[in-house]
């Protein structure tokens, strides 16, 4: 393995684990909970090749179950690099990176799937990815 392999694959643990933390990080925020209380359906989060299923119910972010998955059903999902992942969850993200629509618009992330979830709790989704973007959890990510 080569040390540029190698350092992507910690950027990609690191990225991943921070997503897997969304569970623990949600449940500590009742505002957001309360915010997403419409919202039960499982999206997709793809960070490079690795897709992670997020479950929520009744705005609960109840689990983050890493694939790959066969043949398993998304109401959406978003994807992007590791690195633009890391990049979003800094405390002070660069433009492009502040933002689940800023990173499609720039093309760092990809939005696919039945968006009418995505758009209707769209304040909901954005702040639960944002969530380990929190000081010290950023921290720890970087």
């Amino acid at each position: 393995m080569t040390q540029s392999s190698a350092k992507a694959d910690s950027v990609k643990d690191r990225v991943i684990a921070a997503f897997e933390d969304l569970p623990r990080l949600a449940a500590a925020d009742q505002d957001l909970t309360r915010r997403g209380r419409f919202l039960t359906c499982e999206f997709e989060i793809g960070v490079g090749d690795v897709p992670l299923a997020i479950a929520v119910v009744e705005g609960r972010a109840v689990s983050v179950t890493r694939g790959p998955f066969l043949l398993k059903p998304f109401r959406f999902s978003i994807r992007a690099e590791p690195e633009d992942w890391l990049r979003f969850f800094e405390p002070m993200p660069a433009p492009g990176y502040y933002d689940l629509l800023g990173m499609n618009k720039v093309g760092r992330a990809r939005i696919a799937g039945d968006l009418v979830p995505l758009m209707g709790n769209l304040q909901f989704i954005k702040d639960l990815i944002a969530l380990p973007r929190t000081l010290d959890n950023a921290k720890a990510i970087q």
